[in-house]
């Protein structure tokens, strides 16, 4: 019975999605206004996408600010104009409601960690042991974003001491340093990896389930647009939302 009642909640889901984007162009028919969404790094290839299939079919501009979660968090908690954010972990999201900042949130994903490595392996990586190695050039992410954050919870899961050579301010900027081949390892994001399928190649390793990170969305309280950041949330929430973030690599929440 999981699968019919899933099925038939995505189908009012999508009924409530539309109904929200014909009550944002508002009663004259007129054009709806922009809205502004801070998203985690890792969803800059979805988002992108998702963004602009949301403003095909409601006709609102949307405009990403896309970074580390926690430096987005700090910038909207400091009056950064925004309309939604959509955060890699809970605790993120956590600093814009402690402050007053954002409405009730809503997991949209999940995403787990996966060994990124240049094209062929080179350096052999097989594990997190990897990580330990003085002689590997590794990057991980700081640890007060999402993604250094989950890192830590995998090394501690593993029983290992990780010994990077550099220390990246997001996923985007670490995957990166993998697709330059500037280092031998990086831990970052599943998706990440199939975002980057000719220079990057993933290696998984069992400890990745100890650190599955939520990604949770809300409008925010100062949004000049409530009616239509409620719609793109909705819209994430749909089924064609939900689709490209599938396709992508994330995971049901």
């Amino acid at each position: 019975m999981t699968g019919p009642r899933r099925a038939a909640g995505l189908v009012v889901l999508a009924g409530a999605t539309l109904t929200l984007l014909a009550s944002a162009c508002g009663s004259d028919g007129g054009t709806p206004a922009p809205i502004t969404v801070f998203a985690a790094a890792s969803l800059t290839q979805s988002f992108t996408q998702i963004g602009q299939d949301f403003q095909a079919k409601s006709g609102s501009t949307v405009t990403f600010n896309f970074g580390a979660s926690s430096t987005l968090a700090t910038q909207i908690n400091q009056g950064a104009p925004a309309d939604v954010f959509a955060a890699a972990s809970p605790a993120t999201m956590k600093m814009v409601i402690d402050a007053g900042g954002a409405g009730a949130p809503v997991d949209f994903a999940s995403n787990t960690l996966q060994i990124a490595v240049p094209e062929g392996n080179p350096a052999q990586i097989t594990g997190l042991a990897d990580f330990a190695d003085e002689a590997k050039l590794i990057a991980i992410c700081a640890p007060q974003v999402p993604c250094g954050a989950a890192a830590e919870k995998v090394f501690a899961a593993a029983k290992i001491t990780p010994r990077p050579d550099t220390l990246e301010q997001d996923v985007k900027a670490t995957v990166a340093k993998v697709a330059a081949n500037e280092v031998d390892a990086a831990l970052v994001y599943t998706t990440d990896v199939i975002g980057s399928p000719e220079e990057v190649d993933g290696v998984d390793f069992p400890e990745s389930d100890q650190a599955v990170n939520q990604y949770p969305i809300a409008t925010l309280t100062a949004s000049e647009a409530p009616e239509v950041s409620q719609a793109f949330v909705d819209y994430v929430l749909s089924p064609e939302g939900q689709t490209v973030l599938t396709e992508a690599g994330f995971a049901q929440p």
